[in-house]
């Protein structure tokens, strides 16, 4: 007998963009147990979703640009298809009900057509270090300074080594009130293939400047979008 083809769900009648904040403990959650945890977020709210046709339907959830394990955000970005057009303040209420505290939804809005990942062309970060900010300076100037910093890590696709400094759009250095033996870095970070993260920046800093960060600073993403060159600045994705 001839194996049927699956059932097609039918498209999508509204997509809904959400930025949403990792937070506290919660910035260890690895990419996957966040996506769990949203998923089961959107069946508690009862949320009407839209599902991929095969036979193996699952809810249409697209992720873009998640921060590596181990960083705070303040601006990670999703997309939600929906089988039901919903006010968007309605949406926003009951994902963050429904997600553990350190998860909050910040942002919803509708989305306004073409690629979410396309809008995400550059982060923001803070990063603290146990450094006192006249040798973080020091350090960063030489950063700067360098045409090319290789750094190695390991990928999916086993050990790989990429130009750290190529990535780095500014970076600066700020001291930590109240305390004169730490400082945090405010750097602005090009998004590409292969991707470089701010730890991968801060190997780069020990590389060519004996910079020690030690072992888990605290690294959160501030912003995330669209890259405006001139001014240094990032624009709203969702605006």
């Amino acid at each position: 007998m001839p194996r049927q083809d699956p059932p097609q769900q039918p498209p999508p009648v509204q997509r809904l963009r959400i930025r949403y904040a990792k937070r506290g403990r919660l910035r260890f959650t690895s990419h996957r147990d966040f996506s769990r945890a949203f998923e089961r977020a959107v069946f508690r709210a009862r949320i009407p979703m839209a599902y991929s046709s095969g036979f193996n339907p699952h809810p249409r959830i697209s992720y873009a640009g998640a921060a590596p394990t181990g960083s705070a955000s303040e601006a990670e970005y999703l997309e939600l298809a929906l089988a039901e057009v919903l006010d968007p303040a309605e949406v926003h209420a009951q994902l963050d009900e429904a997600l553990p505290e350190g998860l909050d939804v910040l942002q919803v809005v509708e989305s306004s057509g073409g690629s979410l990942a396309d809008l995400l062309e550059a982060s923001r970060w803070r990063i603290d270090v146990p450094v006192a900010p006249d040798a973080t300076r020091r350090a960063v100037a030489a950063f700067l300074a360098a045409g090319e910093v290789l750094v190695e890590r390991m990928t999916k696709k086993g050990l790989r080594e990429f130009d750290a400094r190529g990535a780095v759009v500014a970076l600066s250095v700020q001291p930590v009130e109240g305390s004169s033996d730490r400082s945090a870095l405010d750097l602005l970070l090009r998004h590409g293939v292969p991707s470089v993260r701010p730890d991968d920046v801060l190997s780069a800093l020990r590389h060519v400047a004996g910079l020690d960060a030690g072992p888990a600073p605290l690294m959160t993403r501030l912003e995330q979008g669209r890259l405006v060159e001139d001014t240094q600045e990032i624009a709203d994705p969702l605006s």
